[in-house]
């Protein structure tokens, strides 16, 4: 397979809806990534740029079924969804790697299953990574809150609930076994039943406290290369401690710390799998004089080979003394 430093094209769109979450303010996030520099730090690492801009309103056509019970604001979600599903495709089909700024995290239910229909279409697995204080795999049936951002990695997964959000946009969900859940603090009762019932793999931070993330990491990667599947990385940035990434509208104490997200950035680069990815709850309105977004892009420089040193191997292939 072809390492992703080696593809030299990525694609940004940015996704500003804010209504799938608990507070306003994810709207602003991709002009706040952009204004951090993303676009600019790409560059200086080799890539092409294609900024296509972000998703407009005026874009969005209103559906027609009967939204379900206890999913907010779903009439809205659904019509950025089915815009987002399909430019997802078509940027995955283009060749370059798909990079979505985020708005809330309901914006995944689009990103991901166009680049999942994608992938399907090829023969090839898309596994998902969810960098995420929250499982959000809730339900109509399960959540306590109604916001359907919570609600991402479920319908991602199949489960019911969201049957006719897509519409006539073809769904694509993946299997609960190509879903990692990565850094998970915070879950209800509920949706740690259904999680508990469909296997999925859970590394939340007492595992990452006991074993590290690069050990947890590599048997992401493993699985990954061992069934010949593709990566996309979907990074809340509640994944991080709020002392490090304090811009986000769900904080959640005991996150990942700034050495050891970049120690999964850099891990995932070297194993040549991403082939796209969201960033996604940055909310700019309280953040810290831009500090959520810097990081962000830092990170993100990181997943695609920002380094300190050039390393000439991978990690992996190194052997220590």
């Amino acid at each position: 397979m072809t390492r992703v430093d080696t593809e030299k094209r990525i694609a940004l769109l940015g996704v500003p809806v804010e209504v799938g979450a608990s507070q306003r303010g994810t709207l602003m996030g991709p002009a706040a990534l952009r204004t951090a520099g993303l676009g600019s730090l790409l560059e200086n690492l080799g890539f092409t740029i294609e900024d296509h801009g972000d998703i407009s309103a005026l874009d969005l056509v209103p559906a027609d079924d009967i939204p379900p019970q206890n999913a907010r604001h779903y009439r809205e979600i659904q019509s950025w969804i089915r815009v987002v599903s399909a430019r997802a495709y078509a940027l995955a089909g283009s060749g370059a790697i798909p990079v979505f700024l985020g708005g809330d995290h309901s914006l995944s239910m689009g990103s991901i299953n166009g680049v999942a229909r994608h992938w399907h279409e090829r023969g090839r697995e898309l596994f998902v990574l969810w960098l995420d204080a929250h499982a959000d795999y809730n339900t109509p049936a399960t959540t306590m809150s109604g916001h359907m951002h919570g609600m991402v990695a479920g319908f991602l997964c199949g489960e019911p609930g969201l049957d006719r959000l897509l519409g006539d946009e073809p769904r694509a969900s993946i299997k609960p076994s190509q879903l990692d859940l990565f850094g998970t603090r915070s879950i209800d009762p509920l949706e740690k039943e259904l999680v508990r019932e469909r296997d999925v793999a859970v590394a939340d931070m007492r595992q990452i406290d006991e074993f590290g993330v690069g050990v947890l990491i590599r048997r992401v990667i493993d699985k990954i290369k061992a069934r010949d599947g593709v990566l996309h990385v979907s990074f809340d940035v509640d994944f991080l401690d709020p002392a490090v990434a304090p811009g986000v509208g769900t904080l959640v104490p005991g996150g990942a710390t700034y050495r050891e997200a970049h120690l999964v950035m850099e891990l995932l680069h070297d194993s040549g799998l991403v082939r796209s990815v969201d960033i996604v709850e940055l909310n700019p309105f309280l953040d810290e004089r831009g500090r959520t977004a810097r990081v962000a892009t830092e990170l993100v420089g990181s997943l695609f080979g920002q380094q300190i040193t050039d390393r000439p191997t991978p990690t992996n292939a190194i052997v220590m003394p």
